[in-house]
């Protein structure tokens, strides 16, 4: 893993420290090799299906996944529609309620997710919290470019780094 997708290597630390509530950090997180063509898999412990809409909300215990990445939440309201092929695609999924986003070791919590299926970016918002290991990030808003493993912080950002833990990386 290189320097730029290493979430708490040297050049992260100092940038993120000198973050201002109007300048975005750049960060790494999970696994860069994210497909986001592969299958995604809902499960909850219910089901309202919206067909003339396109649209179906999951409630209860929400599990959104795609390859090694997950997403949590009360709620989570998923637009479909046909591609070219006849085929029923997922065009985005939007989680609120106790969101939590796992990718490869890496873990970000916050209030609110929309995850666009075709581009692979996670917006997350409200009171983000990153972890990975000992180390946190925090700040107001979260996006995640999934196929690149890289993201950018946005509004007053925090970080604690703890030089000691050594995150765990992906095999």
């Amino acid at each position: 893993m290189s320097l730029r997708i290493s979430f708490f290597g040297i050049a992260f630390t100092l940038v993120a420290l000198s973050a201002t509530a109007q300048q975005g950090t750049q960060v790494g997180f999970g696994n860069p090799e994210h497909d986001s063509s592969a299958p995604v898999e809902v499960i909850s412990d219910q089901l309202d299906v919206f067909r003339s809409e396109g649209k179906a909300k999951f409630t209860g215990n929400v599990v959104v996944t795609q390859g090694l990445m997950k997403l949590f939440g009360d709620i989570v309201d998923v637009e479909y529609a046909e591609n070219a092929e006849g085929e029923t695609e997922i065009q985005w999924v939007h989680a609120n309620g106790n969101v939590t986003l796992l990718n490869g070791v890496e873990a970000a919590e916050g209030d609110d997710a929309v995850y666009t299926v075709a581009t692979g970016v996670v917006v997350m918002t409200g009171d983000v919290l990153v972890t990975q290991g000992e180390n946190t990030l925090a700040g107001e808003k979260l996006t995640v470019q999934l196929d690149t493993g890289i993201g950018e912080m946005e509004g007053r950002v925090r970080v604690l780094f703890n030089p000691e833990s050594e995150p765990e990386q992906p095999e």
